[in-house]
């Protein structure tokens, strides 16, 4: 099906931050001169104690890339402090709670208070610069206050999303050896509880250095108390006093550690470092979505993925933005919910992932029109690619065909939006992510790492650094090494597919490793059959997506039990339970298919590549099979497919 191009408007193009013609003329820049680019925008968008004394030095080529060298500045500073002279009293977070009647203004010079405070909370628990801060908590405003306050004493915080389990809590807490858990008692979403200090209990039995925990009463409800090690937020946070200078860091600093899935082993501990990350998700906020003073932003991300890191927390309020956090699901009480938010709090900007969009697209139209969106002018998605169809319906029933629509690609890895259309500049194309930001150099090339012409698809690269990349896999140099750069020297390998149309608009088509992208949230096969193989029953798992109408993809997994052992639905249901508490609900496999044996080859891998074909009811050409021990395997797995 052929989707028409969508033109900026006029009255859109009269009033935006950067035009077609500025755009071609700055990226042309930022890649013919990038030293002079970042300077003028690291001087533009943050404040700093001392400059820096290189901008950019080292490559990929030796892997031994720094930015800003030698800079002093203070992220919470940047957020918070720098903005007191001139909007202390303007809202910094509208929290918008999982009851609708639940909300909650915060403005720039409350928000600074509590953070000093808090900040002087971990300083009292013996949080110093350097330490490391497992912060797994709701959608609340005290998941920003407590990143902030980190960033203010140069703590590094490892947010763990409220939806995973204890057992994927405990590894990260143990990767990071994070010695302070931030949590709630409890979490709330959509009406359903979420036993956060139940799961943090869990974990700590193996996490011995774990010192303290501190908890934030969410709900009224009793849990389980330890009180040579739980300390109440409230409590804490009523007997400390609110001046807290900020710590003097370096621009290479480290700022945070994410854990992201990769396609084997562990989460990787993805490190990212000060000023070359806050510069680009501060830049990234304000250009890709055309902000301007004082409107209302909306972000419905999670703080627990790097799209609530960079913006719903640092990007908007570096640029002293009003930034929205919700703490419920799109679906409650009613499928209007985003929409009557959006209403009640005249949201500007709205940034969404779409697998939301499928799933409001499903439940009819009559949702959004009962309400106006007349305050929305930008729209966004993130997450995964948007197919064309959820696309328009998001441009011309939700936007009403007068909001443009940045389709952003990019990843934890990469700190900031790599690739999107700018409103105002670039005419838009439903489905395509359309032009790469400033300084980012994509290329789609082959296996054997040659450029492949227009139109054709391949592997997406990225041949030069740019502000926002990690700085390594924590503790795990190597890793860093393998994953993004090995297979390619000289080149960030993004692992995802893509091509380049004539237009030199960018397409994404997904994962080009065992990843499953969920909801637009990155899940590690191996993460999955692990956990599928720790039930009893289990002597192999391997897991593979299918296409699914509103999560974009979904897990199917093949099973093989072991002898003695019998499958019945019971086991499916136990199945579903154990990869719900080693991972979370997030990572529960859609389809479970019991099998005799696996695909293998005489050397005993297994071959994903034909139960990725047999899941997906691909079974024209299965290609060639002589290289497998037993070729019978798969005609008993394609006769007992679970999906008929």
């Amino acid at each position: 099906m052929e989707h028409d191009l969508h033109p900026v408007s006029p009255e859109f193009a009269s009033n935006t931050l950067v035009t077609e013609t500025q755009y071609q003329e700055q990226y042309a820049r930022s890649l013919s001169d990038p030293e002079g680019f970042w300077s003028e925008q690291a001087k533009k968008y943050l404040h700093w104690f001392e400059d820096w004394e290189k901008v950019l030095s080292g490559g990929f080529d030796s892997l031994d890339v720094h930015w800003f060298s030698g800079g002093k500045l203070n992220v919470s500073f940047n957020c918070l402090d720098r903005h007191l002279a001139t909007r202390a009293e303007q809202p910094a977070i509208i929290w918008e709670g999982d009851d609708p009647k639940d909300s909650k203004v915060i403005n720039y010079r409350e928000l600074h208070e509590q953070v000093c405070k808090f900040a002087n909370v971990l300083k009292h628990y013996g949080v110093r610069k350097g330490d490391r801060v497992s912060i797994y908590l709701p959608m609340i405003p005290e998941a920003a206050i407590a990143m902030l306050a980190c960033t203010r004493i140069g703590a590094v915080h490892s947010v763990v999303f409220g939806g995973f389990s204890s057992e994927a809590l405990k590894t990260r807490i143990q990767d990071a050896d994070c010695q302070i858990v931030i949590t709630a008692n409890e979490g709330i979403r959509g009406s359903k509880i979420v036993p956060l200090k139940h799961n943090v209990d869990t974990a700590l039995k193996e996490c011995p250095n774990v010192r303290n925990v501190i908890v934030v009463k969410r709900t009224q409800n009793q849990v389980a108390w330890n009180s040579s090690r739980d300390v109440w937020y409230h409590d804490a946070m009523s007997q400390i006093k609110t001046e807290c200078a900020p710590a003097i860091m370096d621009a290479e600093d480290p700022l945070f550690i994410l854990y992201t899935s990769g396609s084997t082993g562990k989460p990787k501990g993805i490190l990212h470092g000060t000023a070359g990350y806050l510069l680009y998700a501060a830049m990234t906020h304000k250009l890709v979505f055309d902000y301007h003073d004082k409107e209302i932003y909306w972000c419905t991300a999670d703080v627990g993925w790097i799209t609530g890191h960079s913006y719903c927390v640092y990007g908007p309020l570096a640029n002293g933005a009003t930034t929205l956090l919700f703490e419920g699901v799109p679906t409650y009480p009613t499928a209007s919910r985003f929409w009557e938010v959006i209403d009640k709090h005249k949201v500007n900007i709205f940034y969404t992932a779409p697998t939301a969009i499928r799933a409001l697209r499903r439940e009819g139209d009559d949702w959004v029109k009962r309400t106006s969106r007349k305050s929305l002018r930008v729209l966004g998605t993130v997450g995964e690619p948007i197919n064309p169809e959820a696309w328009e319906w998001y441009y011309h029933i939700v936007g009403e065909a007068r909001c443009p629509i940045a389709d952003t690609w990019w990843q934890t890895e990469t700190g900031g939006i790599m690739i999107s259309a700018l409103p105002g500049a670039t005419p838009l194309k439903p489905g395509a992510a359309a032009w790469p930001f400033f300084g980012i150099v994509p290329m789609i090339i082959d296996d054997e790492g040659k450029p492949v012409p227009d139109g054709k698809m391949g592997k997406l690269v990225i041949t030069q650094p740019w502000p926002g990349m990690l700085q390594t896999v924590y503790q795990n140099p190597e890793r860093f090494v393998n994953a993004y750069f090995k297979e390619f020297p000289g080149r960030y390998l993004t692992g995802d597919q893509a091509y380049r149309d004539a237009d030199g608009y960018y397409w994404i088509s997904g994962r080009s490793d065992d990843v499953l992208k969920i909801s637009g949230h990155r899940i590690g096969t191996q993460e999955v059959e692990s956990a599928l193989i720790r039930h009893q029953a289990v002597s192999e798992a391997a897991v593979v997506a299918i296409p699914d109408p509103i999560k974009g993809q979904s897990i199917y997994a093949f099973v093989t039990l072991k002898v003695g052992f019998h499958s019945n639905d019971d086991l499916k249901k136990e199945l579903v339970q154990t990869v719900r508490e080693s991972i979370g609900a997030i990572a529960i496999p859609e389809h479970i298919q019991f099998t005799e044996g696996m695909p293998k080859t005489r050397s005993g891998k297994i071959m994903r590549r034909l139960l990725r074909k047999i899941a997906n009811n691909d079974l024209t050409d299965l290609g060639d099979l002589t290289t497998l021990a037993d070729p019978g395997v798969v005609d008993e797995i394609i006769r007992d497919r679970e999906i008929k």
